[in-house]
């Protein structure tokens, strides 16, 4: 008994199931940064465990343009992720930070959303990230989180005062 499948069958069960086929394959090798596009790219990691950051390039005709590069900072435990807009927001971060650095670490206005329990507890990516940028800066995040009052001055201060800023 043959088979017959008109092209509108074809069309509309053959065609759906084979670019449905395409598509998982395509999300099975992962996310590598370069592929990603600025609104996806800041706090991202690739399949091979690397940070992706965003860089701005000037063109010669003097356009901006915005792309997405695998950075030498490897994540803890993350792998293939592309951190959630809920993240962003409970973290206080912003899709559009360019390179990778702990200067936010500085800003008491930043450390208290990062050490909220909506981030802190809910986006370990966010965390790790965090925590090995103040590690850098010879500070322990969570004992920067658990500061209050002068101890969180003195501990913005230890940070301000090392200088030292992630590639």
């Amino acid at each position: 008994m043959a088979l017959k499948i008109s092209l509108k069958g074809f069309v509309t069960v053959v065609l759906p199931l084979l670019l449905l086929s395409l598509s998982v394959q395509g999300t099975l090798e992962g996310i590598a940064c370069e592929s990603l596009g600025k609104e996806k790219c800041s706090f991202a990691v690739s399949s091979a465990g690397k940070r992706c950051v965003l860089e701005k390039m000037l063109k010669r005709s003097g356009m901006e343009v915005y792309i997405c590069k695998s950075s030498e900072i490897e994540a803890d435990k993350v792998m293939n992720h592309i951190e959630t807009d809920e993240c962003v927001e409970a973290c206080g971060l912003d899709r559009m930070s360019l390179g990778i650095s702990s200067d936010s670490l500085i800003d008491s206005h930043f450390t208290k959303k990062l050490c909220s329990p909506q981030c802190y507890h809910n986006c370990p990516n966010v965390v790790d990230l965090y925590f090995k940028l103040a590690d850098v800066e010879g500070v322990f995040l969570p004992k920067l989180c658990a500061a209050k009052g002068a101890n969180a001055k003195q501990a913005m201060a230890d940070v301000k005062s090392s200088g030292a800023v992630a590639a």
